[in-house]
């Protein structure tokens, strides 16, 4: 058999992504209201899954016509929403569901995480344990749809962990509960490239902590002891397939070992453990005891050197700046920039009396700014004055420091930056990070520039691709914040910024939840970018850096990803 897939050709895709996967123009059709019973936001959706389902007939993907996809989801996670929009939302869910049936895809639909899903579409779960979960009807089957292997992580948070034997032990009773269909959530880590990551505050890398890492290396022990799982879950097919199990219950045992009689033989049980006997006699497999060997990555360094440095300064907006948009108040961030960029600059002009009692006392001023953003970067009369951001839970923030003003009119300019969504930074309206054709937009030899880093700061090199076939990442530690290219193809964002949060040693029994098991505390969240060697040429490969704070690129380096056994 051949790998199986299910697919979820609806527009909503999960809170990780960039305006849930909606295109930013959808947001100013008139009238419209997301995710429930809206006839603007309806006729979006239907032309948009008739599209994507046609191409998949197309292209033969259906089982139905021989292909890999199995079943097909339409919305994605929306009982938990549900409830704010009442008695629309029930309309919007039952029409939903017959608009997916209606396109005749062959194969079930179904709804994840919606209790009350209609018939035919299957209602799943989404969940680090499902043991719990029936569906709606007793006619429809028990389907994990997302086993959550690990969780994402935040700039400026721990990497959530999670251990194999927990999630050995999820999969197991949930098989034992009667279920019949696991999906893992991830499978295979990925990496969000170019502005792809949403939440906000969710980090360029995407691994997950999965079997197979962010890439493509696979991940010891839980690779191996989740094949095994399988393995051994497989050798009892016949069983579990052809009647429904007797339960003999032998006690609570599932956070102490225990040693249980059964079928008068003894067995001892580790803790929050299943054992698996297919004969009913002999343990093949145990959750609890991993048997493989775990693998140890390290970044290494290459053979690869930048060279040819070159910058180009980003230019502060002026008062009369004919790019400007003159407004008295201000404009929400996405309304005006549309989602093309990160960046949108917010510039006043403030007069002091040469008389003002503050510069007679040779006082600052205090800045307080209010910010609904991601992050935000105060320049004042050109100089950068301070830093703020909040966080995916506490994304309001608020700006407070003391700025240099003199006598006279000054500048202040807000680089307020978006980090999950014709207007935005010079650079990027020069397509600076064009492989072709920016020789003339006045880039600097590096023998002629300040080598103290500086501020909003453009970065240009060249290097070589390595020798070797294993994975690479760029090296970013000694940089602050900001955005990077290699051959025009946009690595995605960087931040250093430290993990805040507990890395206290944790045990694999008992629930888990992200916050159990955390590792990187004290570090930067993300250190290394992952750089896919189908993006290189062997030479002469175009490396490009926006940082918007103070980052040294002189310490940037191409390493490789090594993994070994032990």
């Amino acid at each position: 058999m051949g790998r199986r897939e299910f697919s979820s050709p609806a527009p909503y895709i999960t809170q990780e992504a960039p305006l849930r996967g909606f295109p930013v123009w959808l947001h100013y059709v008139p009238g419209i209201s997301f995710r429930t019973d809206n006839e603007p936001f309806k006729l979006a959706m239907q032309g948009f899954t008739q599209k994507i389902v046609q191409m998949m007939k197309d292209e033969k993907l259906f089982e139905s016509q021989g292909g890999p996809i199995i079943l097909s989801q339409i919305e994605n996670e929306y009982g938990a929403i549900s409830k704010l929009f009442g008695n629309a939302s029930l309309a919007y869910m039952r029409w939903a569901a017959e608009m997916a049936v209606e396109l005749g895809t062959g194969v079930p639909w179904i709804m994840c995480k919606q209790d009350d899903a209609p018939d035919p579409v299957i209602n799943t779960c989404n969940d680090f344990y499902c043991d719990y979960f029936s569906p709606n009807k007793p006619y429809k089957p028990t389907m994990w749809t997302e086993a959550w292997t690990g969780w994402f992580t935040e700039f400026g948070g721990p990497i959530p962990q999670r251990s194999v034997e927990d999630l050995a032990f999820a999969v197991a009773r949930f098989i034992q509960k009667g279920g019949s269909f696991v999906n893992y959530y991830m499978y295979q880590g990925g990496t969000n490239f170019g502005r792809t990551a949403g939440g906000p505050f969710i980090t360029t890398s995407y691994d997950y902590d999965a079997p197979i890492d962010e890439y493509g290396l696979i991940r010891q022990p839980k690779y191996g002891h989740l094949k095994e799982l399988h393995r051994a879950i497989k050798l009892c097919e016949r069983a579990l397939v052809s009647a429904d199990p007797t339960v003999t219950r032998l006690g609570s045992y599932e956070q102490t070992d225990a040693r249980i009689r059964f079928n008068n033989m003894y067995y001892d049980l580790p803790p929050w453990s299943i054992s698996i006997l297919p004969d009913c006699k002999n343990v093949v497999f145990n959750t609890a005891k991993v048997g493989v060997q775990t693998s140890t990555t390290q970044m290494l360094p290459t053979d690869a050197k930048l060279l040819s440095w070159e910058t180009f300064s980003e230019d502060l907006p002026s008062a009369n700046d004919d790019t400007d948009i003159t407004t008295v108040g201000l404009l929400e961030q996405l309304n005006v920039t549309r989602d093309i960029s990160d960046y949108l600059w917010y510039t006043t002009s403030v007069d002091i009396s040469a008389s003002a009692s503050f510069l007679r006392r040779g006082q600052r001023i205090t800045l307080t700014v209010q910010s609904a953003g991601e992050a935000l970067h105060v320049f004042v009369n050109g100089q950068l004055s301070g830093s703020a951001f909040g966080s995916r839970e506490y994304k309001r923030f608020t700006f407070t420091g003391e700025v240099n003003l003199q006598a006279g009119p000054n500048i202040i300019s807000l680089l307020s930056v978006a980090v999950g969504l014709p207007v935005g930074l010079k650079g990027e309206r020069m397509n600076l990070v064009s492989p072709i054709g920016v020789s003339s937009v006045g880039w600097m030899p590096e023998s002629l520039f300040a080598r103290s880093p500086r501020p909003l700061t453009w970065y240009k090199a060249y290097f070589n691709a390595p020798e070797g076939d294993e994975p690479l990442a760029l090296d970013m530690v000694s940089m602050g914040k900001g955005q990077v290219w290699i051959n025009g193809q946009n690595i995605g964002r960087y931040w250093t910024l430290y993990a805040n949060g507990n890395c206290t040693q944790c045990s694999y029994s008992g629930h888990y939840k992200p916050t159990k098991c955390q590792l990187g505390c004290g570090q930067p969240t993300q250190r290394w970018y992952h750089v896919p060697r189908s993006w290189l040429k062997p030479t002469h490969n175009q490396l490009v850096v926006f940082e918007e704070l103070l980052g040294d690129v002189s310490r940037i380096s191409l390493v490789k990803r090594s993994v070994t056994n032990s």
